[in-house]
């Protein structure tokens, strides 16, 4: 019995890892074949349609869930570490995290063999936050739990805090485009590691709940608990909309397109509201999927076994099929090399693209491509486990 809990604990976090980078998928493919998301934003009440806002904000969930759920991880390398140890090697793995955003992940998105556009994306703030958590661990939970919850429910705090020009808030806080060289180049920053080192540090904070002694009916119900008091707390600071979003949502003219407003908090940085609204609903399907079995499950849980390797490679299938689709109707591969900014930022690609049935016909078949790919590498990780370097895969 005890056997076979600890088996499902484990197995619900890699399938809820499997669902948001299957998802996270969807989102990319939209940004290199949608033809609207070459001519506005695809949350704008203003322009969008709640099919195209959905395929946007259902991938909301992706960078927080991940993140949150790489500190979990973290904790349950720590079962098999010394703290000296688990510090290294968060603090190795986040270095190479950040070197492979500048190099292999970066020209994924660009495809630009002098790197133009430098940036600071998903995989930075994880290596990031990797280095953060490597010092933190040695701190008592309790230490780390009220670091992470400061940082999460007070850096809206900083929102009207701005150094002009400077790349070290805007690394910490801000975000922001730094052109350099005569615009030859832009330096950008997507993801700002405050908040998202405390989302990791919150997510090492529950491993203690994942402990093969902890009783699972109580793992669940604090987990429930703690996600139905995120949605609670986001459904109150939205209906004050005073706190908890730089911005804030607005009227306009029709119910629907408020509505779309309300769930449409800021990601970048990603403010109180987001990490609310999108780490809600994500804590009360971790705590209730322990018990889901089958071929689906597996399906899932797949590509939440080898999620870095998954990363990448979709990344490269991803716009190699934007850079075959733009050649063949008419504007050229050349116009998939991009630089100067974001892929949907580019006027040479205005007019390009296809409805929302055909991108997400595009993304079953990149999913339905790199199955068999992932599942020989988990398979292999599985097979290898005394190969160090699998671990920074």
């Amino acid at each position: 019995m005890t056997s076979s809990l600890t088996k499902n604990r484990i197995e619900s976090i890699d399938l809820l890892k499997g669902l948001v980078m299957v998802i996270m998928a969807l989102d990319h493919v939209r940004d290199y074949t949608h033809a609207p998301s070459f001519l506005y934003n695809p949350t704008d009440p203003a322009h969008t349609s709640w099919p195209i806002f959905f395929t946007r904000w259902i991938t909301d969930f992706c960078a927080p869930t991940f993140s949150f759920l790489a500190g979990l991880s973290a904790f349950l390398v720590s079962k098999r570490k010394t703290t000296g140890e688990l510090s290294a090697f968060l603090f190795k793995r986040g270095l190479w995290l950040i070197f492979i955003e500048l190099t292999v992940v970066n020209f994924a998105w660009f495809f630009d063999v002098h790197f133009r556009t430098p940036g600071l994306i998903t995989i930075w703030s994880l290596g990031a936050s990797m280095i953060v958590l490597s010092a933190l661990v040695h701190l008592p939970i309790k230490a780390i739990l009220v670091f992470s919850s400061l940082l999460i429910f007070g850096h809206n705090l900083l929102d009207n805090v701005h150094f002009r020009g400077s790349i070290t808030w805007a690394a910490l806080h801000d975000g922001g485009e730094f052109p350099f060289d005569n615009n030859y180049y832009h330096f950008e920053i997507w993801y700002p590691i405050v908040p998202w080192i405390a989302v990791m540090a919150l997510g090492y904070c529950f491993g203690p709940l994942y402990d093969k002694t902890y009783d699972g009916a109580k793992r669940r119900k604090t987990i429930n608990i703690a996600g139905a008091s995120a949605i609670a707390l986001f459904i109150i600071l939205s209906a004050i909309n005073k706190y908890g979003d730089k911005f804030g949502w607005k009227y306009y003219p029709t119910t629907s397109q408020t509505l779309m407003s309300v769930f449409n908090p800021l990601k970048y940085p990603p403010s109180l509201l987001y990490l609310l609204m999108t780490m809600g609903p994500a804590l009360i399907f971790l705590a209730n999927a322990e018990n889901l079995k089958g071929k689906v499950v597996d399906f899932f849980s797949t590509f939440g076994k080898v999620p870095f390797f998954y990363y990448i490679i979709h990344i490269y299938v991803v716009h190699a099929i934007a850079m075959l689709l733009a050649q063949l109707t008419g504007f050229g591969w050349r116009s998939m090399i991009i630089f100067g900014g974001w892929v949907g930022d580019m006027p040479a690609l205005k007019g390009y693209g296809f409805r929302l049935w055909v991108v997400y016909a595009i993304w079953i078949f990149v999913i339905a491509l790199l199955y068999p790919v992932c599942k020989k590498f988990a398979d292999y990780k599985l097979n290898y486990k005394e190969k160090w370097w699998l671990s920074y895969l």
